[in-house]
């Protein structure tokens, strides 16, 4: 299988529709997973790397907006075109609100489908984010790899949104209230030490020893990224 084919997950309950969309991706060019109910579909798709996600909205275990919602806190920001057999407005409200990009009412015409896959693909290329580079430090956006040092970093979620968030400011200082809005949220209540809880986190693992941080202490402000 050639390495640079599109990646499409499909998930979906009835097991004979996901099949049929599968061939139907795969005489198309694309590579396609399956999966069939939600939890297995949202641990796939927040931890695979995916070109677009094909997620039903009626699932086992948990529901199409529950995936969606849960995939965009996580940083997950695959286009995603979501499946519907019900009826009405009220289910594309709820999914453009948990951050569906498109959708698509069963029963439809597979071409329509296919049509709908290559447009997303289209707007994400153009919507894509460029990669972010300070110092020694590279962040991909897209495909949430970073490199410190020359060396590859794995990061949790939050430690990848904090990270994209101070290296997003460039050189600017940003006061530690802002960093808990952007990465944890408005309605965060808990204790705002935890700020300096995962600054502590990211520097052990994209800093040298031997060297200053990357992170720098503003005294009085908060943080900001800086070259070496």
């Amino acid at each position: 299988m050639s390495e640079d084919r599109r990646r499409v997950l499909v998930v979906e309950d009835d097991h004979d529709l996901a099949q049929a969309l599968a061939n139907l991706l795969g005489d198309a060019g694309f590579s396609v997973t399956q999966r069939h109910d939600g939890e297995s579909g949202y641990l796939e798709a927040r931890d695979g790397r995916y070109d677009v996600i094909v997620l039903d909205l009626m699932l086992p275990k948990r529901n199409g907006f529950s995936v969606c919602l849960d995939l965009r806190n996580a940083g997950v920001h695959t286009p995603l075109l979501m499946l519907t057999a019900k009826d009405g407005e009220l289910d594309e409200v709820e999914g453009l609100d948990v951050g569906a990009d498109d959708f698509l009412r069963k029963p439809f015409e597979t071409s329509i489908l296919l049509a709908r896959v290559h447009a997303l693909l289209r707007r994400h290329e153009r919507e894509r984010p460029q990669p972010l580079v300070v110092g020694p430090i590279s962040l991909d956006p897209m495909s949430r790899h970073v490199v410190a040092h020359g060396r590859a970093v794995s990061l949790t979620p939050r430690e990848f949104a904090l990270l994209e968030y101070l290296m997003g400011h460039g050189s600017d200082s940003i006061n530690k209230g802002d960093i808990l809005t952007a990465v944890w949220g408005g309605d965060f209540d808990g204790d705002p030490n935890i700020v300096e809880v995962y600054i502590g986190y990211l520097r052990r693992k994209i800093d040298l020893p031997d060297r200053p941080s990357i992170i720098r202490t503003v005294r009085g402000v908060g943080y900001r990224v800086r070259e070496e």
